[in-house]
């Protein structure tokens, strides 16, 4: 397959006039300065070319909760309520659909590759299935369908929360998500098996939701593995005020003595850190997954983003709890929080923020993300002509666009969106059957 491009983001920067070239999947052949089209005639791409986006961070069964969450006030803890009343009663069908709209929508805003931290395990009472990981499964299944890579991050959940007493027992909803212990999580991720389009994660869910004892382990069997590791941290005071409490130290130190702070580890959220965890984590090079639009739905609080990245982390966006499925609108929301937070324009380069919409490398796909010889065929296709993007430089896209202006999507060198329509067809109405039947 064959595209040209008028403008398109490379390596080097960007591009005029760009001819790109794909087959089997990968980009063969990258030609800026190619206005004549001699050789075969390309497909014409409108507007801007971006590499496709990743997704960091998702929960796709927190779709379903969108509009339905945000009235009457409440905090984080009064939302995960409705989370978990939603969470009792998925089944692999259900999740399959579910997630299959959400993926799609994904696809809809650019998004080619996901990271689902997955911690929906068991069956509602608790039972394995009996293929242990039929979620799993839902999950591999949906993302093939919506024409998305996804990385399935495998959460460890061993309690049910964190005191300045200790570790809770888990809720009755809570059972669902747990092994038991860190010995039989690893035996039931162990038995996944990578395959095109899919790959095996770690996740520590958090500090809470996994006692000290049991860290280490995730750590070691992530590492042996060669599967990245992420793990929710900092999302809210309460957390910090319990490990401190309890552990006499902040849950970002906890997780540097268990040895989870390298450069495969993604912390998400990191909202609550002082200057002792933004140095650490800036030491060891890990990635900070944000997800601004999650993070001021639920009232979470300004991340140091900034900071971590002066500190030596690099910093990669997820849309989480899908209040918005927008990239775009998670890369501003990265610099516009900065802005309110500092009193000052211009806190991230604009290469920057391009950075952190394709960290595909914290997902384990380190050769996507980029318009090159050699690395995955993923196009993002930006129009440039709509009311919100008219007049915008192209560099500038980023700061303008919408996932509404998505044209064209190529995951993997197979057009997934075109004209803005998803190969699958009305995704609305897609969502819409799948949320009710969720619901139901």
């Amino acid at each position: 397959m064959r595209w040209f491009a008028a403008y398109a983001l490379l390596p080097t920067g960007w591009a005029r006039d760009v001819v790109i070239e794909e087959s089997g999947g990968r980009f063969v052949a990258v030609t800026p300065g190619s206005p004549s089209l001699a050789g075969g005639t390309p497909a014409v791409l409108p507007g801007v070319v971006l590499p496709g986006l990743a997704n960091c961070h998702s929960h796709a069964f927190h779709r379903a909760l969108r509009g339905r969450t945000h009235g009457g006030g409440g905090t984080f803890w009064t939302w995960r309520e409705g989370m978990y009343g939603l969470a009792a009663g998925l089944d692999p069908d259900t999740y399959a659909a579910l997630a299959r709209a959400t993926y799609a929508e994904m696809a809809l805003s650019g998004m080619t590759s996901v990271g689902e931290f997955h911690y929906l395990h068991h069956d509602p009472a608790g039972r394995p299935y009996a293929d242990p990981n039929a979620m799993a499964e839902a999950l591999r299944m949906a993302a093939a369908e919506a024409g998305v890579r996804v990385t399935l991050l495998d959460a460890c959940y061993l309690a049910g929360g964190l005191t300045e007493t200790g570790h809770t027992d888990l809720d009755p909803v809570q059972r669902r998500f747990s092994d038991g212990d860190a010995s039989a999580w690893a035996e039931r991720v162990g038995a996944l098996r990578p395959s095109a389009g899919f790959a095996v994660g770690a996740a520590i869910h958090s500090v809470r939701a996994v006692p000290r004892t049991a860290l280490r382990p995730v750590v070691e069997a992530a590492a042996a593995a060669g599967w990245p590791l992420h793990v929710h941290l900092s999302e809210q005071p309460a957390e910090n005020a319990a490990c401190r409490a309890y552990y006499g130290r902040t849950p970002t130190a906890l997780l540097a003595e268990a040895g989870a702070l390298r450069p495969s580890t993604t912390v998400v959220h990191a909202t609550h850190l002082d200057h002792d965890d933004v140095a650490a984590l800036g030491a060891a090079t890990v990635t900070a997954c944000l997800c601004p639009t999650t993070e001021r739905d639920l009232a979470d609080g300004i991340g140091p983003a900034r900071a971590l990245a002066d500190a030596g982390g690099r910093l990669a966006l997820g849309s989480d709890q899908h209040a918005i499925v927008d990239a775009f609108e998670e890369a501003r929301g990265l610099e516009m929080d900065e802005r309110l937070a500092s009193g000052a324009r211009g806190r991230f380069r604009l290469e920057e923020l391009e950075a952190a919409l394709t960290r595909h490398d914290c997902l384990g796909w380190a050769d996507a993300g980029r318009i090159e010889v050699g690395a995955r065929a993923d196009l993002v296709a930006i129009r440039t002509d709509t009311v919100r993007t008219a007049g915008s430089l192209p560099e500038q896209i980023v700061l303008s666009a919408t996932a509404a202006d998505v044209d064209t999507v190529v995951v993997d060198g197979a057009v997934v969106v075109a004209g803005g329509r998803h190969r699958l067809g009305d995704v609305g109405a897609l969502l819409g059957d799948a949320i009710a039947a969720a619901w139901a």
